[in-house]
C-alpha cells in the first residue's frame, strides 16, 4: 500500500447513520467550525451505503430485540469506515428505485464509497404488484442501476445475495435456499459485470444448518409471550432477526467482504462483539 493511501485512510471518519452521509452541516451542529467542517467533511471518505429491506434496516428501541444486518455491520468495520443504512422494510429492487431512496444516495455518493445491495425477499412477492419484480427485471435493475449507476459516479457496488428465511426440509434437517430464482440472478449479474459478490443466501444458509432447526429460533424474530415489551404477545416471525441473528449475520458479511481484495477488506475487524 502507497503512503497517500495509508494516509488518506487514517483520517477517514466513523458514523453509523440511517439516513445517508453526513454533510457540513451536520458536522457544524457537532460544534466543528466553519473551515473545520468543511475540512472534515472532505477526509469522511470510505462510506459504506445499504439499499436493502427490512431484514437489513435499522430499527429503534420501540422494536427491540428485532434488528437487521445493515445496523450492526458497524461493529465489523474499523473507525474508518462510516455505514449509512438506506435499508427500509417492504421495499423491492424495483421499488426502492421508483420511491427516490437510490436517487437520494447517488446524490451523495462519491468516489470511495460502497453500495451494498440485497434485494430479493419483496420482489418475489406476486401477490403484491407494488412490490413483485420478477428475476429478469430483477437482474436489469441491479445491472443498470444499482451496478452501472454506482461505478459511474465512482463508488464500487457490492451485490449481496438474499440472506436466508427459516425454512427448511423437515427430512434431512437442512435449510432450503430461498428466492433461488433471485439468489441465482444475482450471482449472475456480478459474474457478467465483475461485481464484488457477498453471497449471503450460502453463507447464512451455512450458518443455519451448522446451528440447526431448533437453535435457528433464536436466531429469527421467534419471541415468548411476555419475553419482550415490545412483543407482549411473542412471535414467530422466520424472516426477521433478533438482535443476535442482525449481529450473525452482520458478520458473515463482514467475512465475506474481507476476502474480495477489497481497499474496504483491511478495515474489516477479524472476531465477533460482544
Amino acid at each position: 500500500m502507497s503512503r497517500n493511501a495509508s494516509v488518506s485512510r487514517s483520517r477517514r471518519r466513523f458514523l453509523i447513520g440511517t439516513a445517508g452521509a453526513v454533510g457540513a452541516g451536520a458536522l457544524g451542529a457537532l460544534g466543528l467550525p466553519g473551515t473545520a467542517a468543511a475540512a472534515a467533511a472532505v477526509a469522511a471518505t470510505g462510506t459504506v451505503y445499504i439499499a436493502s429491506d427490512s431484514t437489513a434496516q435499522t430499527y429503534n428501541s420501540r422494536f427491540y430485540p428485532q434488528a437487521g444486518w445493515g445496523q450492526k455491520l458497524s461493529a465489523y468495520l474499523t473507525s474508518n469506515i462510516t455505514v449509512a443504512n438506506h435499508a427500509i422494510g417492504g421495499r423491492s429492487s424495483r421499488s426502492f428505485i421508483e420511491q427516490g431512496r437510490l436517487a437520494a444516495i447517488h446524490q451523495v455518493i462519491r468516489s470511495g464509497d460502497y453500495l451494498f445491495v440485497q434485494f430479493g425477499h419483496n420482489d418475489a412477492t406476486v401477490s403484491n404488484p407494488e412490490r413483485y419484480t420478477s428475476p429478469a427485471d430483477y437482474k436489469e435493475y441491479l445491472r443498470n442501476d444499482y451496478i452501472r449507476a454506482t461505478r459511474a459516479r465512482g463508488a464500487t457496488p457490492v451485490v449481496v445475495t438474499p440472506v436466508s428465511r427459516r425454512s427448511y426440509n423437515t427430512a434431512t434437517g437442512k435449510f432450503n435456499v430461498s428466492f433461488p430464482a433471485y439468489v441465482d440472478a444475482a450471482r449472475a449479474v456480478a459474474r457478467e459485470e465483475g461485481a464484488p459478490l457477498v453471497d449471503l443466501s450460502a453463507a447464512s444458509r451455512t450458518y443455519l444448518d451448522g446451528i440447526g432447526i431448533e437453535a435457528s429460533k433464536g436466531i429469527f424474530l421467534w419471541l415468548a409471550a411476555g419475553q419482550y415489551p415490545n412483543f407482549p404477545n411473542g412471535a414467530q416471525d422466520n424472516t426477521h432477526f433478533q438482535e443476535r441473528g442482525a449481529v450473525e449475520m452482520a458478520r458473515l458479511v463482514s467475512r465475506a467482504v474481507a476476502g474480495l481484495g477489497l481497499p474496504i477488506s483491511d478495515e474489516v475487524v477479524p472476531g465477533a462483539p460482544v
